[in-house]
């Protein structure tokens, strides 16, 4: 049973929801946008930044290819993740398994990320399998928050980082699991769930679902889908991420690290541009650890595998830009909430 079975009394119209091609087009634009603010900036505050316009540049071209280098093997493991959910986990496994009460469901899937040691890239084509299958996209939202924190490998990394000092460790896994809970809670009282997705996946749901062939033809099929829609998101974020990096002075946010609200704010910037995997963020936390409150630096590991730059392109293949600001405010305002509190107990 798929996405559209589950909520086929709420489907929209097939021409209603036939995605406009404009894909290109923004990306182009965004690109021409980001050449244009490094130019003004260079020209309106030329003090501003020690390195001239062509080492920035290089620098961001340099870091947008990093980014993506880095988050590319994570992205190929879960497009064959959510291969393997689609088409060769027999129907029905998942829904036997799984609780029956809906909060119950969003616990355990908010919980799957401990047996899969994907990253927030490789999450995204996971997620979208789980959705084909007939998961509700509440419950799949609640495992795309989750799963990049409640993960083996992104455990180890933080206690590796930072022990148990200062309570980042637990303060990041409860915080995390606390809110892909909330973000589900929230959808599930959706009216109309389908309207959370785009329709571009809705269209992708209606192709692989109507596939014939053998588990190997399918596979393949659902392979070039997968790639052919993440993977341009995946390249736009990592542009953007890169860019940003190179137009937001690293020295402003450092100034102001010692204000333990003024710090959250700016790790909260810091964590929605740089876009570093959620499996190795919390070294890259660690060298702000002796400017940084605590607080900030739980804010950063929060915020930055939930929906940085990268995060939001790769979710925007699936889920609305109305969905995504809603998922913004919810993890930036709980995330806050759980920073100024790990800053008053510490």
């Amino acid at each position: 049973m798929t996405v559209e079975d589950r909520t086929h009394s709420h489907a929209p119209a097939p021409s209603a929801r036939r995605p406009r091609r404009n894909g290109p087009v923004v990306a182009v634009g965004l690109g021409l946008a980001a050449v244009a603010l490094l130019i003004a900036i260079d020209v309106l505050a030329p003090g501003l930044f020690p390195q001239a316009l062509p080492t920035r540049a290089q620098d961001g071209l340099t870091l947008a290819l990093s980014v993506l280098i880095e988050s590319l093997p994570f992205v190929m493991l879960g497009v064959i993740l959510s291969i393997a959910v689609q088409v060769w986990l027999p129907a029905g496994v998942i829904e036997r398994i799984m609780p029956r009460r809906a909060w119950a469901r969003r616990a355990v899937l908010s919980l799957l990320g401990m047996l899969i040691p994907v990253c927030e890239c490789g999450n995204v084509p996971f997620a979208r399998g789980l959705l084909m299958r007939g998961i509700s996209p509440a419950e799949t939202l609640t495992f795309l928050v989750a799963a990049p924190i409640v993960n083996p490998i992104v455990i180890i990394t933080t206690h590796a980082a930072f022990g148990w000092d200062g309570g980042i460790l637990i303060a990041r896994i409860v915080g995390g699991w606390l809110i892909a809970n909330l973000i589900g809670w929230i959808y599930s009282r959706h009216p109309d769930p389908t309207s959370l997705l785009t329709g571009r996946f809705l269209d992708t749901c209606e192709v692989v679902a109507h596939e014939t062939g053998g588990r190997g033809r399918r596979s393949l099929a659902q392979f070039v889908v997968e790639l052919r829609a993440v993977m341009p998101a995946l390249i736009v974020g990592s542009a953007i991420a890169g860019a940003v990096q190179v137009i937001i002075p690293r020295d402003a946010l450092l100034a102001i690290g010692s204000n333990p609200v003024l710090s959250i704010v700016a790790m909260t910037a810091l964590a929605m541009t740089v876009a570093i995997c959620s499996n190795v963020d919390a070294f890259f936390a660690l060298s702000f650890a002796s400017t940084f409150s605590p607080g900030s630096l739980v804010v950063f590991l929060l915020v930055g595998p939930l929906i940085d730059v990268k995060m939001l392109a790769l979710m925007r293949t699936t889920f609305t830009t109305r969905t995504l600001v809603g998922i913004v405010a919810v993890v930036l305002l709980s995330a806050f909430a759980i920073g100024i509190g790990v800053n008053l107990v510490a």
